[in-house]
Formats: structure tokens, C-alpha cells, sequence
């Protein structure tokens, strides 16, 4: 074999070096001795025996099959003999049935009793050839091994990221099923820990289009199947068979049949049980492994953590909305000859909730206590504060209905639990009843605790305000309370209002307050407007002011003298009529 014999062969590889010009007499085609093997002796090496090529070649890590013109194998080395003991000497290679040594395009890496093997195929002179062949199962194990947990990988960090940062459970439940179609199964089912006896349940099926089609339904917790119940427990269950029929029995598995069908059922982790479980089921041609179950477990860890954030942040959401909703105002409740408008806008939006408050509450003898106040703070402590001044309100107006004895009794009421809670707080009110007379007008007692004075919009357009003062509630125990007296005749308007309206500060320059002057203006021709027009009217020109800038609480109570046999209406006409019209109608 000459140097010529190896064509196009990269002897990079450290196995064999490509001869020198020197020994290449020794290699000629017409050498006088060869080996058995066919391969020229190699040349005499200073007074030792000449080793002959079989010696040489026994020690390559690849085997090799030397093949003559007619395709008779000539020389089969040891590794060679192991790897493919089909192949035998001075026989024709096609005999071993062995496709991918014969046919040129057969593939060059193929799999032969469980190993898996590399050929390189080598033309020689004379129509000879030279096939390398190589076991690299352990390599491409290791290969595959590398690939598959780095598209593990990559899948759980695609799941960490799309679970990231959940913030409703039924949204974060169907991305879950729909991440795990198809990675790990055909078919994924998600049961949430049952709720008030009942078990959200949400399932991806894979599609033509390979797309997941998520669905979802809802199971009575004693409906729940025997394995779904034990995963709810914390445990694994591994009874394959009765697995698969039970998610066949509830409906769960569409196109899988029970007998070609592999499942598994893991728990989602939680912070005391399991948050949920998570069913994954496909054809029984690729069964779960315990690389696979890793990978689901992992799976369910992450899924585990964001429904259990979820979760938790529905619960939290709940609450807050609970009380939000027990701190809000409440509208005033109807009284005979009185139409009530009011306007809230509290400085946090997003929290809906403020110091300010106002209300009003029914007295036996056809008359009502009504408020308006504002409470040091902003934010979730001021609402609760809030929530205690009206509790009181509440509880107080039953034993007293007098405004000052009435605003005494809650100013020490308010000592008494500010002080228990080492808290500083304190509260500004105007705090009235209002009786209606049968003339159709009210009369209004009202009495003041470090509240900015009430309006009065009169019949003729006049703006008045009322001489109402007094010291803050909840700050000493005898505070100096002052009382005013105000009667409204037929379409005339009481207007109280917070610091929120008359201290919003914006104008050209962003920081001119409001005031108490502009709010007179604004006030100007408005005294035909209904009560709830009058409220919308002045938080409007309050909320111009600001602009978009920051804001105290804003509240706005407005109650009219609607006349006998008037109506409530809360859709009036909010602009005067013109003289010429209301002399048609008088």
C-alpha cells in the first residue's frame, strides 16, 4: 500500500502518519514479501524484525476492513472482528448484511447491535477500499445527554419566564397546561385544591396545527378522581393502568385511548398542601422515564410556585376589595324633602380609598344627622381611622341626635381609641340634622369641628357662607364646638365640601391654590342645579384646576330643599332656563 493508496485521507488524527518519500520503495505495489493480511511489510528498522501491518493496525481505536477490487474483505482487524462479527475474511463484504458498509449513500453513523457506529470510507489503489469503523456510543451518549438537558433547560426557563410574575390563578392555570403541550405530554390536565367544595380544573390537548387547545370546567370535590385526590394529599400515585382509566372515565384524555396511554400525576407544590395537581398523559410509544419524571416534577415546581403566588394574591386581592368596600362612603340615605348629591375622589386612585368621608343617617322622628369630615392622613391608615369615626357615628346618633352633644360624645370617643393605640390622629366635621317642614323647606342645625364653613345657594343666586366654626375632633378632651342654624327655602342648596377642593393647587404656574374665592365663582349661577349636578360641578372644576397633578382627598356633599311633592330626581336640567321661558311657564 503506497502512499498514493490513501487518497483524500486527513491524517490530522494522530491514529497513522502518512508515509515519507523515503519509504515509499518499501510500500511499492511490487514489494517481493507480503502478509497474510495483504498490506506491505513495513521497512526493517536498524537490525530488528521487520513488524509486519497486522501488528500496527490491532492497535487502532478504529477497526478496519480492507476490501479488494471485487469487494472481498482481505484484512479484518480485532477491533473490527468485535464491532462487526458478521464480516468474515477472503468472503465478500455484502455477505455480512450489513447495508451501511456496502451502499455508497448509505449513512455514515448507524446503530448495530446497540452500539453505535461511525464508517469512513477510503478509496485505495487498484480498486481496493479501506473502511474505518469507529463505536462512538459513548460519545454521542454524551452528546445527546448534553443536548437533551440543555433543551431542558431551555424549556424551564421558558416556563420561569412565562410563570414569572402571575397575578390572577385561572390565567396562570392555563398557561401552565399550555406550556406543558407538547414537551411533556399530548394531553396535560391541571386541578386546583378545591375551593367551598368545588375544583377548577383546566386541560391543554394537542392540536392538527400542533397548537394547544386549553378548556376548562369545574368538578364537585367529591366527583374528583382517586388519583387527583391523592396528588391533592401530597403523594405520587404510580398505579399507571388505573390512572389512565380514571382521566379516561372523567373525560380528560380525548383521542387517547386507555390501552395505548401513558400518565403520570405530580403534586404542585404550596406553602402547607399542594396548590394543585398536575395530570400529563401521551401515547404509551413514548412511556415516561425517570429522566422524563424529573423533568415533570421540575415542571410542577415552577407551575407550584406561580399558582401558589397567584393564589395568594386573589386571597389578598379579596380582602382588600372587602374592605375597601366597608371603608368607602356611603351614599346618604333618602329623607322626606331632601335630594343629596355627593362627589368622591380620593388622592391614591388606585387605592379608592381616603380620609375623607361622608353620610348621613335616618332619625325616628322623620329628620337625619348628616356629615362631612376629613381625618389627618392619607392612604389605607387614614380609611381605617375613617372607618372607626363612622362606626361611631353609627353606634352614637341611636343615644343622641343633637349635633353638638352628637360631636362631643364622638370626640371622646375618638380620644379614647387614638390614645389606646398610641396613634395621633384627628379628625375636621361639620356634622347637622336636617328636618323638613311642611312649607317644603329644611332646617339645618349644624355643628362644626375644625371644618371649613358650609355654602348656602340661594333661591336669587347669592352665594352664602355659613359662620360655622369650632376646634378639631379628637385632639382634647372638652373641644370648644361651634352651632349655626340655617333654614333652606324650596330650590335652595347646602353645599359642604373638604380642603381637598378649596387646596388644590394648579393655575398657569402649577401651585396657586384653589381657594375659597374661586369656588364662590364657580358657584355662580349654579343655585338651579339638582344636588348631584351641584357635587359633579364643583369636584369638575376642582379636578380642571389641578390639571394632572397630585391631589388631596376631594369630597363633596351637597343636600337641597326639594319642596313638597318633589321628586329625587338625580337627572335635572343643570343650566337656568331663560327669563322669557320661566315667564311663559309663571
Amino acid at each position: 500500500m503506497t502512499a498514493a493508496d490513501v487518497r483524500g485521507w486527513d491524517p490530522g488524527d494522530g491514529r497513522i502518519s502518512t508515509p515519507s518519500a523515503a519509504r515509499a520503495p518499501a510500500w511499492a505495489a511490487d514489494a517481493p514479501t507480503r502478509p497474510a493480511s495483504g498490506l506491505p511489510p513495513l521497512a526493517p528498522d536498524r537490525g530488528h524484525a521487520e513488524p509486519d501491518w497486522s501488528e500496527v493496525v490491532e492497535h487502532f481505536r478504529e477497526g478496519l476492513i480492507v476490501c479488494d477490487a471485487d469487494g472481498v474483505v482481505r484484512h479484518l482487524s480485532a477491533v473490527a472482528a468485535r464491532l462487526l462479527p458478521e464480516v468474515t475474511p477472503d468472503v465478500p463484504l455484502v455477505t455480512a448484511g450489513i447495508r451501511e458498509l456496502t451502499t455508497p449513500d448509505a449513512p455514515a453513523e448507524f446503530t448495530h447491535r446497540g452500539r453505535r457506529l461511525r464508517v469512513r470510507r477510503v478509496p485505495l489503489s487498484a480498486g481496493r477500499s479501506c473502511r474505518y469503523v469507529e463505536d462512538v456510543t459513548e460519545s454521542v451518549t454524551r452528546s445527546d445527554a448534553l443536548l437533551t438537558e440543555r433543551a431542558r433547560s431551555a424549556f424551564l426557563a421558558v416556563v420561569g419566564e412565562k410563570l414569572g410574575n402571575p397575578l390572577h390563578p385561572d390565567r396562570a392555570a392555563a398557561a401552565v397546561v399550555r406550556l406543558a403541550v407538547p414537551t411533556l405530554a399530548e394531553v396535560s390536565v391541571l386541578v386546583l385544591a378545591p375551593r367551598a367544595g368545588r375544583a377548577r380544573w383546566w386541560r391543554a390537548a394537542r392540536s392538527e396545527d400542533e397548537t394547544p387547545i386549553v378548556d376548562s370546567g369545574v368538578l364537585a370535590a367529591t366527583d374528583l378522581p382517586a388519583a387527583i385526590e391523592e396528588g391533592l394529599a401530597g403523594a405520587e400515585p404510580h398505579a399507571v393502568d388505573w390512572l389512565v382509566e380514571q382521566a379516561v372515565d372523567a373525560g380528560w384524555l380525548p383521542g387517547l385511548p386507555a390501552h395505548e396511554t401513558s400518565a403520570r400525576v405530580v403534586p404542585l407544590p404550596g406553602h402547607d398542601a399542594p396548590t394543585g395537581v398536575l395530570l400529563v398523559a401521551r401515547r404509551a410509544t413514548r412511556f415516561y422515564d425517570e429522566a422524563d419524571i424529573d423533568l415533570v416534577r421540575a415542571f410542577a415546581a415552577r407551575a407550584g410556585a406561580a399558582l401558589t403566588t397567584a393564589v395568594l394574591y386573589r386571597d389578598q386581592a379579596e380582602v382588600a376589595d372587602t374592605l375597601q368596600a366597608s371603608l368607602l362612603p356611603v351614599e346618604p340615605a333618602e329623607a322626606t324633602g331632601v335630594q343629596w348629591g355627593t362627589a368622591y375622589r380620593p388622592a391614591q386612585a388606585g387605592l379608592r380609598i381616603g380620609g375623607d368621608f361622608y353620610g348621613s343617617h335616618r332619625l325616628a322622628d322623620g329628620g337625619s344627622v348628616f356629615f362631612l369630615g376629613d381625618v389627618s392622613g392619607k392612604g389605607v391608615e387614614a380609611a381605617v381611622f375613617t372607618g372607626q369615626l363612622r362606626q361611631c357615628l353609627q353606634a352614637l346618633h341611636r343615644v343622641e341626635s343633637h349635633p353638638v352633644r352628637l360631636l362631643r360624645l364622638l370626640n371622646d370617643a375618638l380620644l379614647e381609641t387614638t390614645q389606646a393605640h398610641g396613634q395621633g390622629r384627628f379628625a375636621t366635621m361639620v356634622l347637622g340634622v336636617v328636618r323638613p317642614h311642611r312649607d317644603g323647606s329644611l332646617t339645618l342645625t349644624m355643628a362644626g369641628g375644625g371644618h371649613l364653613p358650609p355654602l348656602v345657594l340661594r333661591a336669587g343666586g347669592e352665594v352664602e357662607p355659613v359662620g360655622l366654626s369650632g376646634m378639631l375632633v379628637g385632639v382634647v378632651p372638652d373641644p370648644r364646638i361651634g352651632e349655626v342654624t340655617v333654614r333652606l327655602a324650596p330650590g335652595e342648596t347646602c353645599l359642604l365640601y373638604s380642603d381637598g377642593v378649596t387646596e388644590a393647587r394648579g393655575g398657569r404656574r402649577g401651585d396657586e391654590l384653589f381657594g375659597p374665592e374661586r369656588l364662590v365663582t364657580a358657584l355662580a349661577g349654579c343655585h338651579r342645579m339638582p344636588a348631584p349636578a351641584l357635587a359633579e360641578r364643583v369636584e369638575q372644576v376642582t379636578c380642571d384646576w389641578l390639571g394632572h397633578g397630585d391631589h388631596d382627598d376631594i369630597a363633596v356633599l351637597a343636600l337641597r330643599a326639594t319642596g313638597t311633592g318633589a321628586r329625587n330626581s338625580r337627572h335635572l336640567h343643570a343650566v337656568p332656563r331663560p327669563p322669557e321661558q320661566r315667564e311663559h311657564q309663571e
